[in-house]
């Protein structure tokens, strides 16, 4: 007999998340109102399309992907059917409206990101990142402090060759499991948890120290060098030189902030080097392609460190070129069809609509009105440029707290910043591209919440700590990360002429 009940059918929600219909309703309403003649019917559209797409992400009532495909038809039909900003007796038109969705696969931003996961993707194809990690592992020592600072010195390694937050976390967290267990320390014991929570918060950190590591930095380059122009570009070097001292600086903080708030039970580990160096064994000698692939990783370290200084290749020309000899038949270390398989298409889908959101903000005006509206409104025209730093950086680490994507968040936000620090008067002294470097560094400030960063979330899977654990250390890592950042905006950034 069967026990499915054969009552009154249930009513099948069309829209099962509240988010998605308060998202339609918001957007609606903003393209109802009346913004003044100053902003095109196409650029009050766009501001409908970004406050959609800010709604869907921070509710997570849609998947990212499938966000990025009903973002790109809204522009296309929404824009499209508005009036030309240069012609508003015409319309512009559903093919123009889709070059400006398609603008962003064009950018050289995209192609770094996907060169990036390309990469990510031969080091797990190779186990070179195993490796990396087990030999740095091995040199630090087994107690519990030296494990703490193997954890923090393993993802910075790894952040100089792995461009990717949550492939580098992929990869140390099995590992640093492996050390738990073969340590035989408890898995929910304050070591453990202190271990984990480590990882994630300096992958983070080091998301501002190097400009390949992150996603969102890739995507802050696109878009100062869509404004301002490629004689405006950032090279890996610059980048590295603004954000690894505050980096570095932030890393000795977690550690002392790590062994106070959670202290480990134990300071002696025993069996611990054996238990590394036993791993290490078993991976073997050193393969020829791992071999190669170090040899590749060099060159491009290199050339990333030299670009604009010994050479004019630019980080995108040089990491393709890096990627082209890993894909050779006989002197590559991967297939294609190995790399299809790891690479999560749907992320770069998503990247390039993103870059399209934040481009046709700007070129139908919306994103300029929107920061004529709040240097008037807050009157950041006549305050200092440290002040104005404060203020932005401010609004975005705490914006970032109903984010689950820093990409997103960028994507969002930093197009309307741009605008905003070009608006402002010259003689406030304030640089627009080096404030927009520093202000993307404040996007990668996902500390607070699990849910705020990939490499959070991959952590919180290990069952290791609880989010009231992370969000403590996470808390002292924000209010103490922010306070460095006005440190270094008055002092080294200003001599490096970011400010």
């Amino acid at each position: 007999m069967s026990s499915i009940s054969h009552g009154a059918p249930q009513k099948r929600r069309i829209i099962p998340n509240p988010g998605l219909w308060l998202a339609i309703i918001a957007g609606i309403i903003i393209t109802l109102l009346p913004l003044g003649d100053t902003l095109p019917v196409a650029g009050q559209n766009m501001i409908a399309i970004l406050v959609f797409a800010i709604i869907v992400w921070i509710s997570e009532a849609m998947d990212y992907t499938a966000s990025a495909i009903v973002i790109s038809a809204l522009i296309i039909f929404m824009v499209g059917f508005a009036p030309d900003m240069n012609h508003p007796d015409t319309i512009l038109g559903t093919a123009k409206a889709l070059k400006m969705t398609l603008s962003g696969f064009s950018n050289s931003a995209l192609a770094l990101v996907a060169a990036a996961m390309f990469i990510a993707a031969a080091m797990t194809i190779t186990g070179l990142d195993k490796r990396i990690a087990l030999f740095t592992m091995s040199k630090i020592g087994a107690s519990s402090r030296s494990i703490i600072i193997g954890a923090i010195v393993v993802t910075i390694v790894l952040s100089l060759v792995v461009p990717s937050a949550t492939a580098r976390t992929a990869c140390v967290v099995p590992i640093m499991m492996g050390v738990i267990a073969a340590f035989k320390v408890d898995k929910h014991s304050r070591l453990a948890a202190s271990m984990m929570i480590v990882i994630a918060q300096a992958t983070s950190i080091w998301n501002v120290g190097i400009q390949t590591s992150a996603a969102q930095n890739l995507l802050s380059i696109g878009f100062i060098n869509k404004t301002f122009g490629a004689g405006h570009s950032v090279s890996w070097l610059d980048w590295l030189l603004a954000g690894a001292p505050w980096s570095l600086t932030m890393s000795v903080i977690l550690y002392f902030l790590a062994r106070k708030l959670l202290p480990p039970e134990t300071e002696a580990v025993e069996g611990g080097s054996e238990a590394i160096k036993k791993a290490l064994a078993e991976l073997g000698p050193t393969t020829g392609k791992e071999k190669r692939l170090i040899g590749i990783s060099l060159l491009l370290l290199l050339f990333w460190s030299t670009g604009g200084k010994l050479h004019s290749i630019d980080t995108t020309s040089v990491t393709l070129a890096g990627l082209a000899i890993m894909l050779l038949p006989g002197i590559g270390v991967m297939s294609w069809k190995e790399v299809e398989k790891r690479v999560q298409w749907g992320t770069l889908l998503m990247f390039g609509i993103g870059i399209s959101l934040g481009s046709t903000l700007l070129d139908t005006q919306a994103a300029s009105w929107m920061a004529n509206y709040v240097v008037k409104g807050f009157g950041l025209d006549g305050l200092p440029s440290l002040a104005i730093f404060a203020i932005l950086a401010a609004f975005l680490i705490i914006i970032h707290l109903g984010f689950a994507s820093a990409t997103a968040l960028t994507a969002a936000l930093l197009p309307i910043l741009i605008s905003l620090l070009s608006s402002l008067p010259p003689e406030l002294g304030v640089n627009p591209v080096g404030m927009t470097i520093l202000l993307a560094f404040s996007v990668s400030f996902g500390f607070i919440l699990p849910i705020n960063a990939p490499q959070n979330m991959v952590c919180m899977g290990t069952d290791t700590f609880t989010p009231r654990q992370f969000t403590r250390v996470g808390l002292y890592l924000t209010v103490i990360g922010y306070l460095l950042l006005l440190l270094f905006a008055a002092t080294w950034w200003k001599i490096l002429g970011l400010m």
